[in-house]
């Protein structure tokens, strides 16, 4: 990943919309506003989870860890997800339920509408950001197949979050001022169990990429169709029998092919003709730092 000025904007807004969002709950004793607060902490934590694994993903390889350290920003990748579901989404989903069960009385909103207003700007800036690299990284898929073919977590998860934080607020600002014009704290604390729901949807989304790539993905197929062609076009390859690949990081890829050499060649040959179609693959797909080529 080229830059993480994303990931900072991300931090730098979600903590301070956490901290205003906090004092508007205290001063209004609105479920919905302590609901985005925690939201907001959850972000700001899942940044800085996000940014430890990009840095340990970048260590070198070393004989612990022979093919290097880059599955640390998946292993973290999934644990922001759980944390969205765990603490994100199920914590205001309760708080909620106890608000509707115990209602308090209400305080001028102004507060929250305020903060609400503050927050969803830059809610929205970080979210321009987020999408910005999102889009540089599709290309002519859709959104949710871009998702999904993405290898790199931090910024889908990031946007996800985003447009999480977007709905949220928007449902806050409904139940705070259903709340007021209806008098009831009831939809205060629907609000609540409904910014909850968003979360654990879109957590057990998030949950469902990263444990893919933290198992492991291949390379597309269009991508291997076009390696095979090109070692399969060297003078000293018959054919390609089987191949391997997976992902260790979004810019790091480990191939293994098992490939029919022709007969009656000297073990120099066969050493070029390897060292030749290494160079070809690495030099057209730079993400592919490791490959192993085998006689089969």
């Amino acid at each position: 990943m080229k830059s993480k000025l994303f990931l900072y904007v991300a931090l730098a807004s979600d903590l301070g919309i956490a901290i205003t969002k906090f004092i508007a709950a205290a001063v209004t004793r609105s479920s919905a506003m302590i609901s985005e607060g925690i939201h907001s902490i959850i972000d700001s934590l899942n940044q800085v989870l996000l940014l430890w694994g990009i840095k340990n993903s970048k260590r070198k390889a070393d004989e612990r860890r022979p093919f290097g350290y880059g599955k640390e920003l998946y292993f973290w990748s999934f644990i922001v997800s759980l944390l969205i579901f765990s603490v994100g989404g199920c914590v205001s989903f309760y708080e909620g339920i106890l608000r509707i069960k115990k209602p308090q009385g209400t305080e001028n909103p102004t507060w929250n509408y305020v903060v609400l207003a503050i927050a969803f700007v830059f809610s929205a800036i970080s979210g321009w950001i987020s999408l910005k690299k999102f889009n540089g990284q599709r290309g002519q898929l859709n959104f949710w197949a871009a998702v999904k073919m993405s290898k790199d977590p931090a910024v889908f998860i990031v946007l996800l979050s985003d447009v999480a934080d977007l709905c949220g607020l928007l449902i806050a600002f409904l139940g705070v001022y259903l709340s007021r014009q209806l008098h009831s704290r009831l939809y205060d604390g629907v609000a609540s169990m409904a910014i909850g729901l968003i979360l654990v949807i879109i957590s057990l989304l998030l949950v469902s990429e990263s444990r893919s790539l933290l198992m492991g993905e291949t390379i597309g197929k269009r991508t291997m169709t076009e390696i095979i062609m090109l070692t399969e076009s060297d003078p000293a390859i018959l054919r390609v029998k089987r191949h391997f690949s997976m992902y260790l990081a979004p810019d790091e890829v480990v191939l293994q092919l098992i490939a029919s050499f022709k007969k009656d060649l000297s073990t120099q040959e066969i050493t070029d003709s390897v060292k030749r179609i290494i160079n070809n693959i690495q030099t057209k797909f730079p993400r592919i730092r490791q490959i192993f080529i085998e006689p089969g």
